[in-house]
C-alpha cells in the first residue's frame, strides 16, 4: 500500500513497549506504567529492537537481580512472563522493566522506510506523540493493580495527539460519574492525575481510566540509567 505521494505504507505498526512496575514504592504493583519505545513496521525488526530496547535506556544485563530474553529460551523451554513480553528485567530495589511488542494498525497511514522498518516522518520531527489509554479495574483487584493499556493511535504532531487523546472517551462521557479534562483546568497544579495524563474518568462501576499522551523522548528522560 502506498500514500499520495507513493511512499509505502504499512497497514501495521509494531511498537515496542516498556511498562515499568514500582514494587519498591508501592508494593501492591498498582504504581505502573506503560511509554513506547520504538515503532516499526515489521515484526522482525521490532523482536529485533526490543532485544536492545533496555540497552538503548544505558541499562545492561548486569544492573538486574533478575533477567530474562526471548531470545535467550531454550528450545521447548517454557516463558513465563506473558506472550506479549520479550524482555523481563527486575531491579535489586524492586522495580520490574517488561519490554513487549504490540500490533496495531496504522490509522494514520504513516508511510514508512523499507530500508530501516522505521517510519518516515516528515522533515523536522524525530519523533511520535503516542495515545495511551489504561484501564484500573478495582472490582478485580482493590488495590489498583489490576491494569491494562492500549495503544490508542500515533502521531507526528503533538496537537494533533492531544486532540486525539480528548476524543477517546468524549462519547461516553455521560456515562462517567467523575470526568477529568486538563484543559479544564486553569492551573496547572490543580491538575493530579500527572503530567502526561490528558483526560482521567471514573465509571459508575468504579472503574479508572486515563488517557496520557508519551513519547520515546519521555520515556528515556523518566526511566533511563543516569550515566
Amino acid at each position: 500500500m502506498a500514500d499520495t505521494n507513493g511512499n509505502n505504507v504499512s497497514e501495521e505498526l509494531f511498537h515496542t513497549t516498556l511498562t515499568v512496575v514500582d514494587y519498591h514504592a508501592d508494593t501492591s504493583g498498582s504504581t505502573r506504567l506503560v511509554y513506547v519505545l520504538g515503532t516499526h513496521t515489521t515484526l522482525p525488526a521490532a523482536k529485533t529492537f526490543s532485544y536492545k530496547a533496555l540497552e538503548g535506556l544505558n541499562y545492561s544485563p548486569d544492573d538486574f537481580a533478575e533477567y530474562a530474553s526471548r531470545a535467550q529460551l531454550s528450545e521447548g523451554e517454557a516463558w513465563k512472563y506473558g506472550d506479549g513480553v520479550m524482555v523481563y528485567a527486575k531491579a535489586p530495589a524492586g522495580q520490574e522493566f517488561l519490554v513487549g511488542i504490540d500490533t496495531k494498525p496504522n490509522t494514520e497511514n504513516l508511510p514508512s522506510n523499507p530500508e530501516t522498518s522505521e517510519l518516515a516522518l516528515p522533515k523536522g520531527h524525530d519523533h511520535l506523540h503516542y495515545v495511551l489509554q489504561t484501564k484500573t479495574d478495582y472490582n478485580q483487584d482493590k488495590s489498583g493493580a489490576f491494569q491494562t493499556t492500549e495503544i490508542e493511535g500515533c502521531y507526528v504532531r503533538r496537537a494533533d495527539a492531544m486532540a486525539a487523546a480528548r476524543q477517546v472517551l468524549d462519547d461516553m462521557r455521560d456515562d462517567f460519574s467523575q470526568y477529568d479534562d486538563c484543559g479544564n483546568m486553569e492551573e496547572k497544579g490543580q491538575w493530579p492525575f500527572g503530567d502526561d495524563v490528558v483526560v482521567h474518568a471514573v465509571a459508575q462501576t468504579g472503574e479508572n481510566y486515563s488517557v496520557a499522551v508519551r513519547t520515546v523522548p519521555g520515556a528515556h528522560k523518566k526511566h533511563a540509567k543516569k550515566q
